[in-house]
């Protein structure tokens, strides 16, 4: 004969935050799902009852009244997931920042302001992190960093040294007299 699921006792603080996040609007819709579950269990219904009010499978309402049962209000939240570990360490994402916001000039480099190319060639033959300029745009982007903000088209250039690197300027067209009407 099948074994009924049945909501463990549950404590005043369980019910008080429960009553809470069953009904509502500014919670992740997960966790209220998750909560009205329980709620409906903690009321007496069953588990074929609360799935078809709900619109969810017997299985997901077995799933979440289970979990509640082992793991409390804690139980109701999205258990941790296994995938890819992170291909960077926090050490070496620090340092891709550290070296960004430094100047080329200040590491003995021989041009004034850095690329994504650049920089993943400083990051890959002196600091020996394998690491491509596509991920460096990300992990500066996630960082909160904006790319080349510090030179624009009008602004003061980054490299000091620019107008004697540049040489005199040689005018492209010749200037035409003023004809006076």
């Amino acid at each position: 004969m099948p074994r009924f699921l049945v909501l463990r006792p549950v404590t005043d603080e369980e019910t008080q935050a429960i009553h809470r996040l069953a009904p509502a609007r500014t919670a992740p819709a997960r966790i209220v799902e998750r909560a009205q579950i329980v709620w409906w269990a903690h009321l007496g219904e069953r588990v074929p009852a609360i799935a078809h009010a709900l619109g969810r499978s017997e299985a997901t309402v077995r799933l979440w009244l289970t979990r509640f049962n082992a793991d409390g209000l804690d139980g109701l939240g999205d258990a941790p997931r296994a995938g890819r570990p992170p291909t960077y360490t926090p050490e070496e994402r620090g340092q891709v920042v550290a070296a960004s916001l430094t100047k080329p000039d200040d590491l003995g480099l021989p041009f004034g302001s850095w690329t994504l190319d650049r920089l993943a060639a400083y990051l890959n033959e002196q600091r020996n992190i394998p690491i491509k300029r596509s991920r460096i745009g990300e992990i500066l982007q996630a960082e909160g960093l904006r790319w080349r903000t510090q030179e624009t088209w009008f602004g003061e250039r980054v490299d000091p040294d620019f107008a004697a690197k540049r040489g005199r300027l040689l005018p492209s067209t010749r200037r035409h007299p003023l004809e006076v009407s």
